[in-house]
């Protein structure tokens, strides 16, 4: 044991060691059971066949999707005008 050490300093760098690895560990075995799973339910190559995110790691969740569903609208051409307007206006005209 180095003489400039006290005790105490000693146990804290061994015990956030010792935090670190295990942490390490557990990351690492949460990586690999996601890859092991989503080996499992791999899709079959072909064309239109992708990957998500869930497929690669479940252990982080998806996106929610917040807000109203999208919708479109389809203007008429005066519409469409007026909007163009109404843009360039808001805009200062540039």
């Amino acid at each position: 044991m180095p003489e400039d050490l006290s005790i105490s300093r000693l146990a804290a760098v061994t015990l956030l060691a010792l935090v670190c690895a295990a942490l390490l560990t557990g990351l690492r075995h949460v990586l690999r059971r996601g890859r092991r799973a989503a080996a499992v339910r791999r899709p079959a190559a072909g064309p239109g066949s992708y990957r998500t995110s869930q497929d690669v790691l479940p252990a982080v969740p998806g996106r929610r999707r917040i807000g109203p569903s999208l919708e479109a609208v389809d203007l008429t051409p005066a519409e469409r005008d007026a909007f163009e307007r109404l843009a360039r206006r808001l805009d200062g005209g540039r």
